[in-house]
């Protein structure tokens, strides 16, 4: 009689099967007899201990530049540190009563900041997704894909330089364009309250909308062709395929887009810094702006801690209700599917 080891069927092996049936567990399933074995292992189970052994050399690096910082920083933001100011005195919750009570740079950083991410995610998005669609087998699809990532290489202090010369009001092509057009006046784009934010807004856009691209096209190539095929045999056009089909599909690419992107916004300054400064009169003065003159122009490291631990846990926050927004339509037709 023929005899399976492993789950496979065995016939050169049937006599040894005979013999190993004596000692080992034998299972009849279809008539067929079926013996349970699984080879000794060549070498020993490792313990957990070594597996934590073997870790432990990353977990410390991954402390020592992680957990460290981030504990110096909550007790920063509770002293009076100042660089030639004497010895950090602990002055518990005043840095923080400071900011929310009498700082109005502050609360005029935060709205400046999440005013420059909304204009940035959104023109981001809606770019990002539109060069996508276009570019999805298109004929020239990889050519076209390099050239367009091309911004989005470049140091964001290169990027920076680069259209501060295209928009200087002496020199700059960006500025002639617009200036012969009749939209600029003398004053550069980036030397106005009413057009600074503009100016960044359009350099940050510039350079991160190919990383949305890219990543949207990503999710592009990962749509099912059979709901597609399934959704014109319906009748449905390319436009209300991609609402209905493409879209629903790229919520998860989105999301990781819109969080790195939004991550992004908060923590990236070197735009900023090189354009504009902060100014003029404040105009952008964005909150991680306003923390580097805080921290290094004023040498105040106590209220720069204060207002880095803010940014960090209004990060997090928002950062958890995005992906609550966005997983909220990619579960529900989850749960459509399933009821199906």
């Amino acid at each position: 009689m023929a005899a399976r080891t492993g789950g496979r069927f065995d016939l050169g092996r049937a006599a040894t099967a005979d013999a190993a049936a004596a000692v080992l567990p034998v299972r009849h399933v279809a008539g067929v007899r079926t013996i349970d074995y699984a080879p000794a292992r060549l070498n020993p189970q490792p313990s957990r201990s070594y597996y934590f052994w073997m870790m432990a050399p990353a977990i410390v690096v991954l402390a020592a530049i992680s957990l460290y910082p981030f504990f110096w920083l909550v007790w920063m933001s509770l002293h009076n540190v100042e660089v030639g100011a004497g010895p950090d005195t602990f002055v518990g919750f005043a840095n923080f009563e400071r900011l929310f009570t009498r700082d109005r740079k502050f609360w005029n950083g935060w709205s400046l900041l999440l005013q420059y991410s909304a204009m940035c995610l959104s023109l981001q998005i809606v770019l990002g997704v539109l060069l996508a669609v276009i570019l999805n087998g298109s004929r020239y699809e990889k050519i076209l894909v390099t050239v367009i990532l091309m911004p989005m290489m470049m140091a964001p202090v290169i990027a920076g330089l680069v259209w501060y010369y295209l928009y200087n009001s002496t020199f700059g092509w960006y500025h002639w364009l617009l200036q012969s057009a009749g939209i600029l006046g003398e004053t550069s784009i980036v030397g106005s309250t009413s057009t600074a934010m503009l100016g960044l807004v359009i350099v940050d856009v510039w350079q991160w909308t190919p990383l949305i691209t890219l990543i949207t096209l990503a999710g592009m190539k990962r749509v099912p062709r059979d709901q597609l095929e399934a959704n014109m045999v319906d009748g449905a056009g390319e436009l209300r395929n991609f609402f209905a089909i493409v879209l629903p599909n790229l919520y998860p690419f989105l999301l990781i887009a819109i969080l790195l992107r939004f991550m992004d916004n908060f923590r990236f300054i070197d735009v900023a810094l090189t354009l504009t400064g902060g100014g003029p009169a404040d105009a952008t003065n964005i909150l991680p702006v306003y923390l580097f003159d805080v921290s290094f122009q004023y040498f105040k490291l106590g209220r720069g801690a204060a207002i880095a631990l803010t940014l960090l846990l209004v990060t997090i926050l928002l950062g958890m209700l995005l992906v609550r927004l966005f997983e909220g339509p990619q579960s529900r037709r989850a749960d459509m599917g399933s009821e199906g």
